[in-house]
């Protein structure tokens, strides 16, 4: 049975590529949650792409995972904050939207908010009580 209960250590960040799968597979699907205050958002794109690939190593080997479930907790409550809530109030969607799919599009970057902030907190969670290297954060961080 406990060997059931490690498996989510690996389970949890591999489901990660599902996201590097949509960023390199669908470019320009993610361009478009770039906000338009934001220049080149294919680069921003193919960064997130990166950082994501380097967050599942990180956790997945077990090395600076502390610090890399910190910084992808980071990173997912931005685009919560940054990308989605906007969105959810009706911003940074197209003038194309403005039809009968605006409605739909705002429930669903809403249901967006709220899974960020979960999968947020599962982040923090691990990054708390499963990580095991602390190295990259400050002593008295890991302390607390």
């Amino acid at each position: 049975m406990k060997n059931i209960f490690h498996l989510g250590r690996y389970l949890f960040p591999l489901s990660f590529l599902l996201y590097v799968a949509l960023h390199l597979g669908k470019p320009d699907v993610g361009a478009s949650f770039v906000p338009d205050y934001l220049p080149f958002p294919y680069f921003w794109n193919y960064f997130t792409l990166v950082c994501i690939l380097a967050f599942i190593v990180s956790a997945v080997i077990g090395k600076y995972d502390q610090l890399a479930y910190l910084l992808m907790a980071l990173y997912v409550f931005l685009m919560a904050l940054l990308v989605h809530l906007p969105r959810a109030m009706g911003f940074e969607l197209g003038t194309e939207m403005m039809a009968a799919n605006l409605a739909r599009e705002q429930e669903l970057e809403m249901v967006n908010v709220f899974r960020n902030l979960m999968i947020c907190g599962a982040l923090l969670a691990f990054s708390g009580f499963i990580a095991k290297d602390s190295t990259g954060l400050p002593k008295s961080f890991s302390e607390m």
